[in-house]
């Protein structure tokens, strides 16, 4: 089929089959409409939430708590992975907390975050932070450890210091493996600020425009705001995929 179609489209065959599928669901009676707007209906709807700048507001608030508590994540989680990454006992004398609430859902915790931080913008940022710089820790930790032995090995048998070995050969080495964290950082970021824009006490945000508009049953705004929030994960995560390719050029070379 690729021989046929540009590989430059390709990307588009997800969309184009979801919104087929979304508009079956309805001509097919499978979903009210009521419950479920059509695309074409929802997307225009879009369109002039877009054209009024009535989302800008919800839409800012939101990227900023992502991106602030991504950047906290980032400044304690790699210099903490990469300190623990390089002394691996240490590593493992932490190994049970660092999985145990790398397990726990961050909503669980929302409560005790309420109770030391209030309703406030640092709670939601805290909160996030916490959750995304677990991933981030693990996966640079992870990504030290597993530096490949052989370039390890060549490095200090011609005499190479230990400070330049860390630096120059497991430092480096453990670049794709902390791009993978920081992918699943953000991610988790923005999951955990949708999710404490809902149900913390907020006033913008994309998470409050979801779930203000399910309550007074404006579906087209939910879904709606849905979508963009589906956007933004998606576009995240795209510009740390090129950040990865662009940066670590030699990832999965021998």
């Amino acid at each position: 089929m690729s021989r046929y179609l540009d590989k430059r489209w390709l990307p588009l065959i997800g969309p184009v089959l979801l919104i087929a599928l979304w508009q079956l669901m309805i001509s097919a009676h499978w979903v009210k409409a009521v419950l479920l707007p059509p695309p074409g209906a929802t997307l225009l709807h879009l369109v002039d939430v877009f054209s009024s700048g009535a989302i800008f507001a919800d839409l800012g608030s939101t990227v900023y708590r992502t991106l602030a508590s991504f950047a906290i994540a980032v400044a304690v989680g790699v210099p903490l992975g990469v300190m623990l990454g390089s002394a691996e006992g240490a590593y493992r004398s932490v190994e049970f907390l660092i999985d145990f609430f790398r397990s726990t859902p961050s909503s669980a915790l929302i409560p005790l975050f309420l109770l030391i931080f209030g309703i406030t913008d640092i709670n939601k940022i805290a909160i996030a932070s916490f959750g995304s710089m677990l991933i981030v820790l693990f996966n640079s930790a992870y990504g030290v450890m597993n530096a490949k032995k052989t370039r390890v090995m060549a490095a200090q048998i011609m005499g190479v210091s230990k400070w330049h070995v860390f630096k120059d050969v497991m430092l480096m080495e453990s670049l794709p493996q902390t791009f993978v964290g920081l992918r699943s950082a953000v991610s988790m970021a923005l999951v955990i600020v949708i999710v404490a824009e809902m149900f913390i006490g907020s006033e913008t945000g994309l998470g409050h425009r979801i779930i203000d508009a399910q309550q007074v049953f404006n579906v087209k705004e939910m879904y709606c705001s849905i979508l963009v929030t589906g956007a933004l994960g998606y576009g995240l995560n795209l510009l740390f995929l090129l950040a990865e390719k662009r940066l670590i050029h030699w990832s999965g070379k021998a």
